[in-house]
């Protein structure tokens, strides 16, 4: 069991049933000698952040996380759509050094991270009790511009921005001398442009 003091930034614990990521820690001291510790925790499950306080006498058990390297393959769609048109389906993985091996998961457990998965991407899977929870992405990932209106002659230097549609269909704000069949670079993390990797 872990008590207040061991919660760290990265630590995985079990709070009310469910599996947290401690993000942030900061201790209060109250007057008389109390204090206490205010938190803020993320769901690996739902990807939920909340803020929590804790008393110095709160104990938590470790969460039993396991992290296995993993392939995404394609995305299964279902032929029902969402109350919002989106297409709604099966995104599946495999182990790559056992193509066999096959699992999938939904668009709840995905969250943000299925807009940026595309074929044969590797990332890491997050495991509690042999049960497949949560994604890892690269915080950087390649991809190609499917389109991408014409950039106009003499902004070529601007500093304004241009929506473009990526391989995956997700579409991301970049500057406007990225052209269709440009390979850009995305920081998964914050959903921006981070670079050409390559001109068309």
């Amino acid at each position: 069991m872990l008590s207040i003091n061991d919660l760290k930034p990265g630590s995985l614990v079990i709070i009310d049933n469910a599996p947290f990521q401690i993000l942030e820690v900061a201790h209060q001291h109250i007057g008389r000698g109390g204090s206490s510790i205010q938190t803020k925790i993320r769901n690996i499950k739902t990807g939920q952040v909340l803020s929590r306080n804790f008393k110095p006498a709160d104990k938590f058990e470790e969460a039993d996380i396991e992290k296995r390297p993993t392939k995404f393959i394609y995305f299964h769609p279902v032929r029902s759509r969402a109350s919002n048109g989106a297409s709604r389906g099966a995104y599946m993985f495999q182990d790559p050094k056992d193509p066999k091996n096959r699992f999938e998961l939904s668009e709840d457990i995905l969250g943000d991270s299925a807009k940026w998965l595309k074929p044969n991407i590797e990332l890491t899977v997050l495991f509690l009790e042999d049960e497949p929870i949560n994604v890892i992405l690269p915080i950087k990932i390649d991809f190609k511009v499917t389109e991408a209106p014409p950039g106009i002659q003499g902004d070529r230097s601007s500093a304004g921005t241009k929506s473009v549609t990526l391989e995956n269909g997700t579409i991301v704000q970049v500057p406007l001398f990225i052209n269709q069949d440009d390979i850009i670079r995305i920081n998964t993390e914050t959903g921006e442009y981070a670079e050409r990797v390559e001109k068309a």
